[in-house]
């Protein structure tokens, strides 16, 4: 808060006639978001969402919706994963449903108005922090394991204030888009009337990124 001071000479030194509140009130945003499996967003840094269903429930698909407040220009850094079983990216192992999974990201968020100010699309930046397996011949092992051939994997951690005001993600990729027929969205993705600038994201394989940074600037 800052003060806009009015001050008088007087006689006897300095009258102080009043001090008046500039406030500057935040902007309140309604934001829809559906993942495969499990978000979690911010807003410069600090949580704001996170997706109500545990990415370790079968099937966990679902749209949610849900107010934050900011001041622009802010950053919106969302944290998106696609289930896995452990580092080999695998899930349903040991079973005939072995595969790997597939993630996919949709977002939208709109001013009190129902302006629409930001919406997942290839104006986002999006590092994958985990890509598993390196080689897809995993996915046909009789006994996968992480870090054997062909079951090797990448991991890294996140980057100091990545979802903040200041950061430097100029050599970060552009988000890569996909079609909803590549995605195969669904439960909750039609509980959303999604706009038509909205689009699908994830990192650059949806098979193989299973962890991805995704971030952008709102001004």
């Amino acid at each position: 808060m800052s003060l806009n001071t009015t001050l008088k000479a007087t006689g006897s030194g300095i009258l102080l006639l009043g001090l008046l509140p500039n406030i500057l009130l935040a902007e309140t945003f309604l934001a829809d978001v559906w993942a495969d499996n499990w978000f979690e967003m911010r807003v410069n840094g600090a949580l704001v969402a996170e997706d109500s269903v545990p990415i370790t429930t079968e099937r966990s698909f679902n749209a949610e919706r849900f107010h934050f407040e900011a001041d622009r220009p802010f950053v919106i850094g969302v944290v998106a994963k696609d289930f896995k079983e452990n580092d080999t990216g695998l899930e349903y192992i040991g079973t005939r449903r072995q595969q790997m999974g597939d993630g996919g990201l949709i977002l939208q968020i709109r001013d009190v108005s129902d302006t629409l100010v930001a919406v997942s699309n290839a104006d986002w930046q999006c590092l994958t922090i985990h890509t598993a397996p390196l080689d897809k011949a995993c996915e046909a092992e009789a006994d996968p394991v992480a870090g054997k051939d062909p079951c090797t994997f990448e991991a890294s951690d996140e980057p100091d204030g990545w979802d903040s005001t200041g950061f430097d993600a100029s050599a970060w990729p552009q988000a890569t888009v996909y079609t909803a027929a590549q995605v195969d969205p669904k439960m909750g993705y039609d509980d959303i009337a999604w706009s038509s600038q909205a689009e699908l994201i994830w990192g650059a394989d949806l098979e193989q990124s299973n962890t991805v940074l995704c971030r952008l600037v709102v001004e």
